[in-house]
């Protein structure tokens, strides 16, 4: 017996949208670096305030 069983070919990628990997890659690391380097000197500033 047949059945009209329609299948999506799982090549046809119809959900993926055009991305940049390592651009995203970069500009997470460099943000969450830069995000640390602030809180880093923003420690040291209060740090150095709370000890005079």
């Amino acid at each position: 017996m047949d059945t009209n069983v329609r299948t999506p070919d799982p090549r046809e990628h119809v959900n993926e949208e055009p991305r940049n990997d390592l651009g995203d890659l970069v500009t997470g690391f460099l943000g969450m670096t830069t995000f640390m380097f602030v809180v880093f000197f923003g420690m040291v500033i209060i740090k150095f305030l709370m000890s005079e």
